[in-house]
């Protein structure tokens, strides 16, 4: 049986309208576009982006090609997610003002971490990430990459099936893991760079975009009668920690 759903903080409801206006009707106009279509056009060119720095600037140090390695497979990682089992949440239809005020905002400005590990702008002192930063950072992403990948294929067959609360699997201890994966994932980039703008990008991201979700959504689930039990047990984002 459900329950009466919980309303979002007035906080929360204007950062939810906010951010659907600047990604999905910017500037007004026709919607062209999917949202699908704006992020993978920027996952499939991570790759060749970070390659055509390394080419352009003449870097290939060790810790630019573990970069394009694991920066560059995430873009396939997501594409091939897509195909298989894609969030339905991003077959929104956009305007082209959402669409480059998404790129321009979010993910476009995941950019910066390797141009500024391969361009030279940090000046000559600048120290790139030795080996056993880079040994950590590629274990980091690659849980975090398993995380994201299994949580969301576990979340996207479970409800093609049964609607309600998922509660086992990747969700048994937290309650958001896809969550958890990504920003593991884009964790792993900001330590290779080893300098505060990317870590920057990445606090506004996670505050103005995934809590803004995350806080929709717990409002959302609340409606189901299993869901203060659940919420009692588990946590948001790490197994045990707040």
């Amino acid at each position: 049986m459900a329950n009466q759903p919980k309303t979002a903080s007035t906080f929360t409801l204007a950062m939810s309208r906010f951010n659907t206006y600047l990604s999905q009707d910017f500037l007004g106009g026709p919607r062209l576009l999917k949202l699908s279509s704006v992020i993978n056009f920027q996952k499939f060119f991570t790759f060749f982006f970070i390659g055509g720095l390394m080419y352009y600037y003449q870097h290939f140090s060790t810790a630019a090609w573990v970069y394009l390695g694991i920066h560059g497979s995430y873009g396939f990682c997501w594409l091939l997610k897509h195909m298989i089992f894609r969030d339905k949440s991003w077959e929104v239809e956009v305007t082209i003002g959402g669409a480059l005020s998404s790129f321009l905002l979010v993910l476009g400005p995941y950019w910066v971490a390797p141009y500024l590990m391969i361009s030279g702008v940090l000046g000559p002192d600048y120290q790139l990430a030795s080996d056993a930063l880079l040994m950590g950072a590629v274990v980091i992403h690659t849980m975090g990459v398993v995380i994201m990948m299994v949580s969301d294929a576990q979340k996207h067959y479970s409800l093609k099936y049964r609607s309600g609360l998922v509660t086992d699997g990747m969700f048994t201890y937290v309650r958001h893991p896809n969550y958890t994966g990504e920003m593991m994932i884009y964790s792993a980039y900001a330590l290779i760079v080893g300098h505060w703008l990317p870590w920057a990008i990445l606090l506004w991201v996670w505050i103005g975009v995934f809590a803004t979700n995350i806080k929709m959504k717990e409002a959302s689930m609340s409606r189901y009668a299993e869901w203060a039990e659940y919420k009692k047990r588990t946590k948001y984002l790490i197994p045990w920690i707040f």
